[in-house]
């Protein structure tokens, strides 16, 4: 019997889950809703602030991991024990929490020890917030030459890091910050809760 996914290594799970980019899928936006409404159920209307479809995949026409990255928002009163188990229990694997300076969590389903599931989502939990990935997103939605070079990017940087996803993830960094401070200046405020 083979290892868990909790007993490799980083480097095997690099090796197991490279980085594979794919077309436009427009079935992510599906994905997403189904996904939603999971999430909905599992941990309650109430403690949900806002969710959002984030990342390349909510950018119809962009070359994307075929993941789907969702953000879920919560209160700053939830309870943060109750709500990871609730995820826990819906199928969702934690994969990285931190409290400070803010509550950021991640969690991922899909991922087997065989390798990528149909489908592979990425669920980053956060308090209520004025976050960049949501002004990244709407600026390459509106902005299509900016998604056009962001694609061609992360085309040259899966050849370079097919097995690194902290590499892969690290030389996108500046792109996506410089990018981003446009976003906030062309939409002031606009996720300011």
């Amino acid at each position: 019997m083979g290892k868990s996914l909790s007993e490799m290594t980083l480097e095997e799970l690099w090796q197991l889950f490279p980085i594979i980019l794919r077309k436009h899928n427009p079935e992510y936006k599906k994905w997403y809703f189904n996904e939603k409404e999971k999430i909905k159920k599992a941990v309650g209307v109430n403690t949900i602030e806002r969710i959002n479809h984030i990342g390349s995949s909510a950018v119809a026409g962009l070359i994307a991991k075929p993941t789907v990255d969702i953000l879920l928002e919560v209160d700053c009163n939830s309870d943060i024990d109750n709500l990871k188990l609730r995820l826990k229990n819906a199928g969702w694997i934690l994969m990285a929490s931190e409290n400070e300076p803010d509550l950021k969590m991640s969690f991922n389903k899909g991922y087997t020890p065989d390798g990528f599931a149909e489908k592979v989502f990425h669920l980053h939990v956060r308090f209520l917030g004025d976050w960049d990935e949501l002004y990244f997103r709407d600026y390459l939605i509106i902005h299509k030459e900016v998604a056009k070079k962001y694609g061609e990017l992360k085309q040259k940087l899966e050849r370079q890091y097919k097995h690194n996803r902290d590499g892969y993830t690290e030389a996108k960094t500046e792109f996506i910050k410089k990018w981003t401070k446009q976003a906030r200046h062309e939409f002031p405020n606009r996720y300011m809760p």
